[in-house]
């Protein structure tokens, strides 16, 4: 299984400029590629191949007089941005063509220097290394200082260097890990332990085992310090130096908001994997809970990035992972008798079984029912809703690409 592992890095002020040219020449290369293709659209032509357009935009413009800049950097850096564009093409064709899951992918757009983030790859041929001293030496760059937290699990195969909007410096590196060093490291739990998960904005997540974790509400609590930098920022002249330095303390708060929201998610779902064999979450509809006025408290709580990390932190550590179709009637049915006893509104938090009368918490009977949902799917290997069939071609309707089933 491939992950990725990033470490904050501490450039001297030439590594900065040096890699600002690195950033630069990549998006000159990724722009050109993409305006070459534009060209041979418009002209009806057919695209010119990755081989030609790296031929043509890095070996030969190096030559120029108008790209001889381009020599200053890695050419690896200029490969890999390259194939960027080209990899952002294919996967714009194959989302036309409905070849691609997911959301639909747009027609790849040209970079600015503005953009809030800036990023080069190196692979294993741009001879970059670690040192003995623990720096990351890049090619025409030098060895810039790490911030190493944890030591890395593999040998990496690559490494992207990434300066995001608060202009802070990472290395994320690309590792191979191993499924049996990671599943000892881990540990394993009781094969009986299986969790179903109700996710909330009341609470962040309530367990079928009655455990109720609050929601931080990260950005309602930075709310004041975000409006008070916002405001900074609108006062500053469009295109001055104070304008860009307010917009980096806008950048800065916004970061901290979004790595304290990362660490809890992190934290959270670690325990939750660890401590389970089994896993089971309600496969919400965040796209359409976030067009609600409910928005901006959603978008707090991050759930999309929370299942994510569940999803694929149970697959590499040997766990069962289910997601329980957004249809299924967890707050309606009674978890003690199963009778369904129709929709309560959202303020009633507690109801009274009709059948059995067993007083239930909302969220905890959901919980349950999310769990015993998780466990029919592990039994008999199959989902717990029928996926949605395309309409048949004598039928009335259109035949686009299925749903995302994520929802980033």
């Amino acid at each position: 299984m491939r992950l990725r592992y990033a470490f904050r890095l501490d450039p001297t002020s030439g590594q900065r400029i040096a890699l600002a040219r690195a950033f630069g020449c990549a998006r000159v290369v990724y722009n050109d590629v993409i305006a070459a293709r534009e060209r041979a659209r418009a002209a009806g032509e057919a695209f010119p191949t990755a081989a030609v357009l790296s031929k043509a935009l890095v070996t030969e413009a190096k030559k120029t007089r108008e790209r001889h800049w381009l020599g200053e950097v890695s050419a690896v850096v200029l490969q890999q941005s390259l194939r960027d564009a080209d990899g952002a093409y294919r996967n714009f064709f194959a989302s036309l063509k409905g070849a691609r899951k997911g959301a639909r992918v747009g027609a790849p757009r040209f970079k600015s220097r503005r953009d809030a983030r800036q990023a080069i790859r190196f692979t294993q041929n741009a001879r970059w290394k670690i040192t003995g001293a623990g720096r990351l030496l890049l090619p025409k760059i030098g060895e810039v200082r790490v911030r190493w937290s944890r030591a890395l699990p593999s040998i990496p195969s690559s490494v992207t260097v990434i300066r995001d909007a608060a202009g802070r410096f990472f290395a994320s590196f690309v590792i191979e890990s191993d499924p049996e060093q990671d599943r000892s490291r881990l540990g394993e739990p009781d094969l009986d332990s299986v969790l179903g998960i109700d996710l909330g904005l009341s609470h962040f997540a309530v367990l079928s085992n009655g455990t109720k974790i609050d929601s931080p509400r990260f950005l309602r609590r930075a709310e004041k310090k975000l409006k008070k930098a916002q405001r900074e920022l609108s006062r500053k002249q469009k295109g001055s130096k104070n304008r860009a330095k307010a917009g980096v303390k806008v950048a800065r708060a916004h970061a901290k908001v979004t790595d304290a929201r990362r660490e809890f998610h992190h934290q959270l779902s670690t325990k939750v994997i660890r401590e389970n064999q089994a896993v089971a979450v309600e496969d919400l509809a965040v796209c359409g809970l976030a067009r609600t006025r409910l928005a901006k408290s959603v978008h707090d709580a991050g759930w999309s990035a929370f299942v994510g990390m569940l999803e694929y932190k149970a697959k590499r550590y040997g766990r069962t992972f289910v997601k329980v179709g957004r249809f299924e009637p967890t707050s309606q049915v009674c978890s003690t008798c199963g009778i369904k006893d129709g929709r309560k509104p959202l303020h009633v938090r507690e109801w009274t079984c009709t059948a059995c009368g067993t007083l239930h918490d909302r969220d905890h009977n959901a919980a349950k029912n999310i769990k015993a949902a998780g466990l029919a799917v592990t039994a008999c290997a199959a989902p717990v809703r029928p996926e949605p069939l395309l309409a048949q071609r004598e039928e009335t309707g259109s035949h686009g690409s299925p749903p995302d089933a994520r929802a980033a």
